[in-house]
């Protein structure tokens, strides 16, 4: 046994996915939503006895490894390192060629946490740095904790260093830890140089605690001097997507799971500070928009999002230049929100996001229109307090657009109107959605049928976004290829007699191979019906050695795989779609089906055939007669059938 088959041994499939998605038992087998796909019924099954998963939405499916390698963004051998510390296993690798480049990056990366963490608490240099970091407030135990560091003001000494403990140029560059030198700058001369120069090196970890990036603030004494980006962040790298990542996940996801909800904030400090406050359901966007995979990340563990955003002046004018016009543009064209009024147009790129995602999400209202950072400084309790005084983001919303709002300036009316229908839209709820447009329509004194123009509007907006976005090169499809009932038939009928191969008999006199929809269907048919003819009989076929048989019958890995595949989804669809009913049900079943499919076939068979005597008749060619009579016969078929 290789250690991926030890691996699969010790591990529980549902055990393993229940960590990232809520199932639900259905028969022998456990249902969910899909987390790959968006999805209003489930259609994502579990089987505990084959410890195979696949969703018949989407089509994605596979063993434990594939799940979490689909799931975290992994690589094979990640998936191993990430799940054989689970089952108990040591992975031995053979050389160090099985390690791949990716882990180098993660290995250069883990000593460059250590070697800055270093730093910040033995060299006299950064003792600004550290001076600074307690003047924020942070323990020495908080700075341990998350490992923040400091990089001197050298443009070669962490360089030199890591190529000292092994670690190619090359490695050093992919990891994000240096920048190539520029030739024309440098007489000719080609090489690196550090990336992060005196700087307050903060860690970004993944969901599972591995370092891949760096958030670097400029270090007090050369703030003070010198004019240049406050922070700098690692660039992408094979390791860091920013748009996979949210800082703290790794520390605060059990937390989540335990609170039933997360925060979500700006900045690094203000998780830290958090955490040391003893709120750990923390985490921080950095700065940028949610993704739809950082969303995907949070409802892993909770659907109920709590955001606390900065409120600055600044922050709120960079914000008004990106507010779009939205979709209510019948109705007004949004003015920009005026300094100080509030922070909901910054929060749009993070609410409309995890709005379109079905989440629950309320707002902190931060007193004093603080940070969190600064609010905690200044009292802890407020904090605490501020998050237990969270309302819902819609009647935050209502509140801060409507309030002292005069109704009888149409113009105000009317901007009020499109703001409010802009986040509206966004709602993915139908019944939420009528409530608020209810609301809205009591509130402002206008026509509900006004407004559900407008959302009408905004909704098609909305779609044709989607569809151009899912038609784009290299977009993916949420719906799987191929899903007409031809192909549906087809795989009914093969899972019916996988899960009652009593019947396979009988389905093998009514259907030959290209009566099915699909070139894999077929073949598998072929190989079910001579493993059937020459080895089996209905009342002794067995799957597990029809498998065997296979691997030894089929030089082809390709096809082989392919094969393997199709067997474990027609499985996991018997399951799924036959697992209440018995035998006779079944054999009415696939009665029914085949007929379907005999149906399809000569009806298409037909056309053919009318299109040949079409031709045979301009030619006058002596094949009428024969052509007539086979007509004939597939038309007699068709009327047995029905």
């Amino acid at each position: 046994m290789d250690q991926k088959d030890e691996i699969k041994s010790r591990l529980d499939l549902v055990e393993v996915i229940r960590e990232y998605i809520q199932l639900k038992p259905v028969g022998v087998n456990f249902q969910a939503r899909c987390p790959f796909h968006r999805e209003k019924t489930p259609s994502f099954i579990v089987s505990p006895e084959r410890q195979i998963w696949r969703c018949f939405g989407c089509n994605k499916g596979g063993d434990v490894f594939s799940f979490v390698m689909e799931m975290e963004g992994l690589s094979f051998v990640e998936a191993l390192r990430l799940l054989a510390p689970k089952a108990g296993v040591t992975l031995q690798w053979q050389n160090q060629k099985e390690t791949s480049r990716r882990n180098r990056l993660l290995d250069v990366m883990d000593l460059a946490v250590r070697y800055y963490h270093q730093l910040l608490i033995e060299s006299p240099d950064a003792k600004p740095a550290l001076e600074y970091l307690k003047g924020r407030g942070l323990e020495d135990k908080t700075i341990e904790n998350w490992q923040i560091g400091y990089s001197r003001d050298s443009w070669d000494d962490a360089f030199n260093f890591f190529q000292g403990r092994g670690f190619s140029e090359q490695e050093i560059f992919l990891a994000g830890l240096t920048v190539k030198k520029d030739p024309r700058n440098t007489a000719g001369q080609a090489g690196f140089y550090n990336r992060f120069r005196g700087r307050i090196m903060f860690p970004v970890n993944d969901v599972n605690g591995n370092s891949v990036a760096f958030s670097a603030r400029i270090s007090p004494e050369r703030e003070a001097v010198e004019k240049m980006g406050k922070y700098i962040n690692s660039p992408q790298t094979q390791i860091y997507d920013k748009s996979r990542i949210l800082f703290g996940l790794d520390k605060a996801k059990q937390f989540i799971r335990e609170q039933g909800n997360v925060i979500v904030v700006e900045g690094q400090m203000d998780v830290i500070s958090s955490h040391q406050a003893g709120v750990n359901n923390v985490v921080a966007s950095s700065g940028t928009a949610l993704s739809a995979d950082q969303i995907k990340l949070i409802k892993r563990y909770t659907n109920n999002i709590l955001f606390s955003f900065d409120v600055d002046a600044a922050g709120i004018s960079a914000a008004n230049r990106q507010i779009e016009e939205g979709t209510a543009q019948k109705l007004v064209r949004e003015e920009q929100l005026t300094d100080g009024e509030d922070n909901l147009g910054k929060m749009r790129k993070y609410i409309y996001p995890a709005l379109s995602h079905d989440t629950n999400i309320k707002v902190i209202q931060v007193p004093g229109g603080k940070d969190p950072d600064e609010c905690i400084r200044n009292n802890p309790d407020d904090w605490q307090q501020a998050i237990k005084n969270a309302v819902s983001v819609m009647d935050y919303y209502f509140n801060k657009t409507l309030s002292g709002l005069d109704l009888s300036d149409i113009a105000r009316k009317k901007e009020a109107a499109a703001k409010i229908l802009n986040i509206i839209v966004n709602i993915n709820n139908v019944i939420e959605q009528d409530a608020w447009l209810r609301k809205l329509s009591g509130d402002l004194e206008v026509s509900e049928q006004v407004l559900r123009e407008a959302i009408a509007a905004g909704r098609k907006a909305k779609q044709a976004k989607s569809v151009n976005s899912e038609s784009r090169p290299g977009a993916v499809n949420p719906l799987p290829p191929g899903t007409g009932y031809a192909e549906i038939f087809s795989e009914s009928l093969l899972a019916l007699v996988m899960k009652f191969p009593q019947h396979l008999g009988y389905v093998i006199r009514q259907i030959k191979p290209e009566m099915l929809a699909k070139g894999y269907h077929r073949e598998f048919y072929k190989k079910l019906v001579i493993y059937y003819n020459i080895i089996s009989n209905a009342h002794a076929f067995d799957y597990g050695h029809f498998r065997v048989w296979l691997e030894n019958n089929i030089e082809d890995e390709q096809v082989l795989i392919r094969l393997e595949e199709l067997i474990s989804k027609l499985a996991l669809l018997g399951d799924k779609d036959f697992y209440e009913i018995d035998n006779d049900q079944a054999k009415l079943e696939i009665g029914k089906i085949t007929n379907q499919i005999k149906r399809k076939y000569l009806n298409k068979k037909m056309l053919v055939m009318e299109r040949q005597f079409s031709e045979a008749e301009k030619s006058g060619g002596p094949e009428i007669k024969k052509l007539m009579e086979e007509f004939k016969t597939i038309a007699d078929e068709i009327r047995q059938l029905n």
